[in-house]
């Protein structure tokens, strides 16, 4: 019990020559599992990601490697996986394409809305508090931006490797979730039409889960809130032989959405000197000349 604890805090936080050596193994071992999970997400070559729990480094350079026009940040609270990104994404850090970071996921060091992508291959499960993490990586997205979760273990995984991870999960401190779970994970955060896929025959899941856009000129406040009613139609133009001498109408008729009476005044007539039958008569016999 006390090696397998041991090495899943080493998973968890890297540490030592013992984390250096794992973070290495983690780099070749996560490999196909990263792959399939981000080709469940399209990923263009202008975009803003960040890897949440970046380990050894590997999936920042596989993002680097398609984000060309992009950049790519990775944030760990390993100093050791810091160090060991670093050096593994050395040629892109060269050319200010990545950028390593020491941080943690529940105090991410970034404005909000900054990134088109975050992913997390392997590390939500060790978050430190998972429902308020992931609040925090919604602050970090751009509206419409996305958050990839990608593990190789989750509850109710037919592998060896999940029941094992089950079995230690207390002693661990791993948070571990069915498929369901998962979805309501993201639903509860705010984040927008949760997806889930798994793989059973390897034990793989993949989540995603988007930030609400919000309506443009609106706040974010203002994005759920029913929007006004559309104005009523105006009523048809009037004629002159519409009216009787004194102003009103000759015969109700009927308008869309109005029903105006006979022995009411079409126009009302505001507290302006202006607002009388006889100038009213004028100014339509003047509309009638000029073609109005």
């Amino acid at each position: 019990m006390t090696s397998w604890s041991t090495l899943l805090n080493q998973c968890r936080k890297p540490s030592g020559w013992i984390g250096r050596l794992l973070l290495w193994r983690m780099n070749a071992a996560h490999s196909k599992l990263t792959d399939w999970g981000l080709g469940h997400i399209a990923i263009e070559k202008h975009d803003t990601i960040l890897d949440v729990g970046c380990g050894g480094g590997r999936t920042v350079h596989k993002l680097a490697d398609m984000v060309t026009q992009g950049k790519v940040y990775g944030i760990d609270y390993s100093k050791e996986s810091v160090a060991v990104a670093s050096r593994t994404n050395a040629r892109w850090i060269d050319r200010t394409r990545v950028e390593i970071r020491h941080g943690s996921v529940s105090h991410l060091p970034f404005s909000d809305d900054v990134f088109d992508l975050v992913t997390a291959v392997e590390t939500h499960f060790f978050w430190p508090d998972l429902p308020a993490d992931m609040r925090e990586v919604l602050r970090v997205l751009k509206p419409g931006g996305a958050l990839i979760m990608i593990a190789e273990i989750y509850k109710g995984a037919k592998t060896m490797a999940a029941r094992l991870a089950e079995k230690y999960v207390p002693c661990a401190g791993m948070t571990l979730l069915s498929a369901d779970e998962h979805r309501s994970l993201f639903r509860n955060a705010g984040y927008s039409d949760p997806q889930v896929v798994e793989e059973h025959d390897k034990g793989w899941i993949c989540g995603i889960g988007r930030k609400p856009s919000r309506v443009k000129g609106s706040s974010p406040d203002d994005t759920h809130k029913t929007p006004n009613p559309p104005p009523e139609p105006a009523p048809p133009a009037l004629r002159k032989s519409d009216l009787s001498p004194s102003g009103r109408r000759r015969n109700s008729v009927r308008a869309p959405g109005c029903l105006v009476s006979a022995s009411r005044p079409l126009i009302r007539a505001s507290r302006s000197r202006d607002a009388n039958p006889s100038l009213l008569v004028e100014r339509i016999s003047d509309q009638t000349k000029n073609g109005g």
